[in-house]
């Protein structure tokens, strides 16, 4: 009966291995992708035109995910695999982009509640305009410190970088 009860247990054994899901393998992949450029990863970019098709790999015969229909909207490459870049967006979708797709453009999108734009990069700095969420910038510069100056419909000024989603927290874009 031992033999018997043994051959059972081998097939639960192997049952009980775990199975790698596809979005499991991506991430594997991704994370010991071929890198095509010596740029920094992770980076924020923006989006070139629209419509661009996100993909649920790094190649055409992937299948489409995510249409964006907004130009110049952040997205964060984390990975590369010869001329694509996966991507993480504002709302945490992520997924594959063709370089030719992307631009090094730096803009960045209004978080939170109504954020103001100022004339100087102050808290007290005289309210030039306020942003609602979800407002796409040009991020202009963002010195050492707590503002960037950006640019939204013809104004140019300053916004809190916690209020911005597309720079990293410390970073400096001159």
């Amino acid at each position: 009966m031992a033999g018997v009860s043994s051959f059972f247990w081998c097939p639960a054994l192997v049952a009980a291995d775990p199975v790698v899901d596809r979005a499991e393998a991506q991430k594997r992949s991704a994370s010991n992708a071929n890198r095509s450029t010596n740029l920094r990863l992770p980076r924020f970019v923006s989006l070139r035109a629209d419509p661009i098709n996100m993909r649920a790999g790094p190649g055409v015969r992937y299948p489409v995910e995510w249409v964006y229909m907004r130009r110049g909207l952040p997205v964060e490459v984390v990975a590369e695999f010869d001329t694509w870049r996966r991507i993480n967006d504002s709302s945490g979708s992520d997924g594959w982009i063709h370089t030719s797709m992307l631009s090094a453009r730096r803009t960045a999108i209004v978080i939170g509640g109504l954020r103001p734009i100022r004339r100087i990069n102050e808290d007290g700095g005289e309210i030039l305009a306020r942003l609602e969420p979800g407002v796409v910038v040009s991020i202009q510069r963002c010195p050492a410190g707590s503002f960037c100056q950006v640019e939204a419909a013809g104004i140019l000024g300053w916004a809190l970088r916690d209020h911005l989603w597309g720079i990293y927290p410390g970073e400096v874009i001159e």
